[in-house]
């Protein structure tokens, strides 16, 4: 019989009814505590949590009238307002009962109990308390997250004209529900302007739902955007709602979609394109109303031309095309981000703000940053942790302010640049994959992908 991890306390001035209470109810729950003095009370709930407290209404020998119920009842809760409380009480006193659960207690036993109806209340109650707490949390991390939806391009620290454009562009397609095409190098931030676009949309109080195309396995694909019933197959134990579904009424972003293996491209394309999924082994169809925005550090359009995009679903996602300049592009904003960075990560380790000397600064923004923001962010909190002085301190992969000699070529192929840029960042950091993926702002998955993709070692 399995053992319920959980603590409850017991509180009755007969001896005979704890000795009873506990040895019915230890046989269901972890811990059992009994006191007979409720002025113990306090001490026992400082020393353990506990689950629930069953308590007795009368504590002195005669008294029938629950005063003593409805005091130790109210120091219960004034210990601890979300306390789980179940009243012992007499035929007679239901009515005593009654009002005490008006003050706070969550249910009551009467005396003499069943065992069947005791347990069982205590069971409800507690259950009871648990999604109680869920909700609270749930609301809470709401309350949080519709707080920062409503904080306009708070990560996107810029004050470059080729950022200017970005905004506008923003601003524009925000409250439509266009399809938009994120465009731009591994790094340039577009997530987070994938998250803007929701934070200023008409749907921005509903999912905003991130997807990463590199990390679905082809095999899973269909499995993880639009579902599958319990029987599916060999692990689908139960129902599960794929990413469009949970997306509902919100914003779903497909990230890195270049991924998409050609085979199944024609699928995703029949879900957008209807906005009616249908889950693995099911034959229900399921309606979805949702914003579209999907990103790229690839060019889709070379893909078309080679065959290894579909033209139909280019057109499908690229209502309003949005490209990110990288960072090199936009000297004037290296400053901003690395003091944004460097107070960010200041406070995070609680460490004393340190500053960036004039020559420190005009070698960054000299440096060519080939990881975009992605490298920028894990340079400063790198020097934030490391640096000894009252200055920050970069160690930068290189010395050289322009293009490394290893990425030039008379190639425009995006596949070559990126493969290149791949190994670079494996060679520059010996090998660490964690660090590499950062630097390129993509996921380790990903970044195996690639490799794999690439035959790099």
């Amino acid at each position: 019989m399995a053992v319920n991890n959980k603590a409850i306390l017991v509180v009755d001035d007969n001896t005979e009814i704890l000795v009873a209470t506990r040895m019915l109810l230890k046989q269901y729950y972890k811990k059992v505590v009994t006191l007979d003095n409720p002025h113990d009370i306090k001490k026992a709930m400082s020393e353990q949590d506990f689950a629930l407290v069953l308590l007795d209404m009368n504590f002195t020998r005669e008294s029938t009238s629950g005063a003593e119920g409805f005091y130790w009842l109210k120091q219960i809760k004034a210990i601890d307002e979300d306390a789980v409380v179940v009243l012992f009480t007499a035929y007679g006193d239901l009515n005593m009962a009654v009002d005490a659960i008006k003050l706070g207690a969550n249910d009551f036993v009467l005396k003499p109990w069943q065992n069947e109806k005791l347990l069982a209340t205590v069971a409800n109650c507690i259950e009871l308390s648990e999604q109680r707490q869920k909700s609270k949390k749930l609301t809470q991390l709401a309350q949080i997250s519709m707080a920062a939806q409503h904080k306009p391009f708070e990560h996107l620290i810029a004050s470059s004209p080729a950022m200017e454009q970005v905004f506008q562009t923003i601003e524009k397609a925000a409250k439509t529900d266009a399809n938009v095409l994120i465009l731009g190098e591994s790094g340039t931030g577009k997530e987070v302007v994938a998250r803007e676009l929701h934070k200023q949309s008409l749907r921005q109080e509903h999912t905003f739902m991130s997807v990463d195309m590199g990390t679905i396995a082809s095999s899973l694909f269909e499995s993880e955007l639009f579902g599958h019933v319990k029987g599916a197959f060999t692990d689908a134990k139960s129902n599960k709602p794929g990413r469009f579904e949970l997306a509902d009424s919100g914003t779903l972003f497909l990230d890195e979609i270049a991924n998409i293996p050609l085979a199944l491209q024609g699928k995703l394309l029949t879900a957008i394109q209807n906005r009616i999924v249908t889950p693995v082994g099911g034959s229900k169809q399921v309606e979805v109303d949702l914003r579209l925005i999907t990103a790229t550090n690839m060019n889709l359009y070379d893909m078309v031309r080679e065959g290894n995009f579909r033209q139909d679903l280019l057109y499908r996602i690229n209502t309003v095309e949005l490209t990110l300049p990288a960072l090199r592009d936009r000297p004037q904003d290296i400053p901003l981000l690395i003091e944004f960075y460097a107070d960010l990560y200041s406070k995070k380790y609680k460490l004393a703000r340190k500053t960036v000397s004039d020559k420190v600064m005009a070698e960054l923004v000299q440096y060519q940053w080939p990881g975009n923001i992605r490298e920028l962010q894990h340079l400063v909190e790198r020097a934030v942790i490391l640096s000894d002085s009252a200055q920050l301190e970069f160690q930068l992969t290189t010395s050289k302010t322009h293009a490394p000699d290893n990425l030039v070529t008379d190639s425009y192929n995006l596949a070559e640049i990126e493969q290149k840029t791949i190994e670079r960042a494996i060679k520059d950091f010996k090998g660490n994959i964690s660090h590499a993926a950062k630097a390129l702002g993509i996921t380790r998955a990903s970044l195996y992908r690639k490799m794999e993709k690439y035959d790099v070692e």
